[in-house]
Parts: structure tokens; C-alpha cells; sequence
């Protein structure tokens, strides 16, 4: 994409810094882990999703439990978790993971879900919890979009 590379001059990165220069660099766990993901084009894969149809969430509670339930099938660590619900309805909610987040937000008047996947590390698997999600929603209808970031 020609905007995120504008202030890029030839043999260097995104960051500015030199090819050279990232040859040279002292190897620090976290260097090596960039390097990883250089050579692979990205640091984390982002799955926008669209449902409609299904099975509508509206309990933060079981909200809650449906997504850490996600994060654990996509081998992810989940820290925190945040709801609110909108009157008369709707909600939304993120659960806030140590590899990035998944969130889920609610038109029930629409029956539409957009949940958004977003995980970063090598051992992360993204399609593992739109997969479960997918059992337990059971959408008429989908469409995933794959970012990948970084």
C-alpha cells in the first residue's frame, strides 16, 4: 500500500531503519521474534466477521463465557473482559487478551453480530475461535475478512 510507505526510502523498512541496520542489530528475544515475523510479512492476523442470523447473545454473562471460551480455542490468554448493554438492546463486549482482543458487538433489531478476532504470536490460532464461535451462533449467513497486521 502506497500510503504506509511514503516516508520510506529504498532499503529500509516500514520504521525507518536500514535493512543493513537490522542485520546488525543485537539479538534481543524480542528482535528475534520481529525477525520471525519479517520473514513471514506480519506480526498478527486479524478476522473481521460478519453474522447475521443465529443466535443472539444479550446476558454479559454468557457473553463472557462464549468468548473466553473462544480465546482458549485459539490458544490465547485471556485477561480482562468488558460489556456493556445498550437499551432496549444490543451489546458489546471485548475480551481484552494477552495476544490482542476479541470483541462482539450486537444489533439483535438486525439480527446481526460483528465480532472482530484479532491475535498476534506464532501459536495463536484465530480460525480455531471462529470456528466455535460459528458452532455456537450458528449465523445463517457469514462473511470473514483476513487482516493480516504489522
Amino acid at each position: 500500500m502506497f500510503f504506509l510507505e511514503r516516508g520510506k526510502l529504498p532499503g529500509e523498512n516500514l520504521l525507518g531503519v536500514s535493512d543493513q541496520s537490522f542485520k546488525n542489530m543485537k539479538k534481543t528475544k524480542r528482535s528475534k521474534q520481529w525477525a520471525v515475523a519479517k520473514s513471514k510479512k506480519y506480526l498478527g492476523k486479524h478476522l473481521i466477521c460478519d453474522f447475521w442470523g443465529g443466535k443472539m447473545i444479550e446476558n454479559s454473562k454468557e457473553l463472557e463465557e462464549v468468548l473466553r471460551l473462544a480465546a482458549k480455542k485459539a490458544k490465547s490468554t485471556d485477561l480482562e473482559f468488558v460489556c456493556h448493554k445498550f437499551s432496549p438492546q444490543g451489546i458489546t463486549g471485548v475480551l481484552i487478551l494477552a495476544e490482542s482482543h476479541i470483541s462482539f458487538h450486537s444489533w439483535p433489531e438486525e439480527k446481526y453480530i460483528a465480532i472482530d478476532i484479532f491475535t498476534c504470536g506464532k501459536k495463536t490460532k484465530p480460525e480455531a475461535a471462529l470456528s466455535f464461535l460459528k458452532k455456537i451462533l450458528k449465523p445463517e449467513k457469514i462473511k470473514v475478512k483476513e487482516v493480516k497486521r504489522g
